[in-house]
């Protein structure tokens, strides 16, 4: 495939879009008219869940778990899948305004947050290509996290082999007001890392994120593990492995 003659300059971008094979927009040299703006890329944060660990899943079951454990397995009227990006504390939250049981909204947290990082400990589900995607994007970026997980979760993922000592920032729920797909969870990240929001790519799965992402001002990759592509048009770029994303961040 011939290559953009301005992607050729690495590390930079134009700031119009630029998508891949997959995304809906157009290069920006379809417009010669414009002179394209160029931004030097110096950042890629990373969300967690569905990004560096399959996790979505398992935090299903954790949940589930706890559910039948305090007697709403069969009654509790979630879907799940509506909260995917978004934070613990908002999923109990809804549950709390349906049911009346027994615990506080802290012991909920707790006895999810505890079922979750058992099931991290003895699973490891990092996903194939990850770490090798990591260990190449930080001879050339600085690199954070950013996840609406809380921090004991977030800490128990980046223990795990080959991950922590590539992470100088780590941003987790609870160092902002408001979650995704409000941008404060990126903007805190780019802040810390001493970058400007359009130096930094994000790597996303769900779509709160790329809408965090979005409205942060910030490039968004999204790889397609935990939504069809079709649900991730408004990324800037849709992927569907870590070996697309070495593509388009180290050429």
């Amino acid at each position: 495939m011939l290559i953009p003659g301005w992607l050729k300059n690495r590390g930079s971008i134009p700031l119009a879009q630029t998508p891949t094979e997959l995304s809906p927009g157009k290069y920006s040299d379809e417009h010669p008219s414009i002179a394209p703006q160029f931004v030097e890329m110096k950042a890629v944060i990373f969300d967690m869940d569905g990004v560096i660990v399959d996790s979505e899943p398992r935090h299903e079951r954790a949940f589930l778990e706890v559910l039948q454990e305090i007697g709403w397995g069969e009654t509790h009227g979630m879907r799940f899948a509506d909260y995917i990006g978004r934070s613990d504390r908002e999923v109990w939250v809804e549950f709390l305004s349906r049911h009346k049981p027994g615990q506080t909204l802290d012991e909920l947290l707790a006895m999810k947050r505890d079922r979750v990082i058992d099931i991290i400990r003895s699973e490891q589900p990092v996903f194939n290509g990850l770490r090798e995607l990591v260990e190449k994007l930080a001879s050339r970026y600085l690199l954070a996290v950013a996840s609406g997980s809380e921090r004991a979760v977030v800490q128990e993922v980046l223990a795990l082999p080959g991950l922590q000592r590539f992470f100088p920032v780590v941003v987790s729920c609870a160092d902002v007001s408001r979650g995704k797909p409000a941008p404060d969870i990126f903007l805190e990240a780019a802040e810390r890392l001493k970058v400007s929001p359009q130096q930094c790519w994000v790597i996303e799965d769900s779509k709160p994120g790329v809408a965090a992402g979005i409205a942060a001002g910030m490039k968004v990759i999204a790889i397609t593990n935990t939504h069809p592509a079709e649900e991730l048009r408004a990324a800037t770029h849709i992927v569907r492995d870590y070996q697309q994303i070495a593509d388009l961040l180290l050429l």
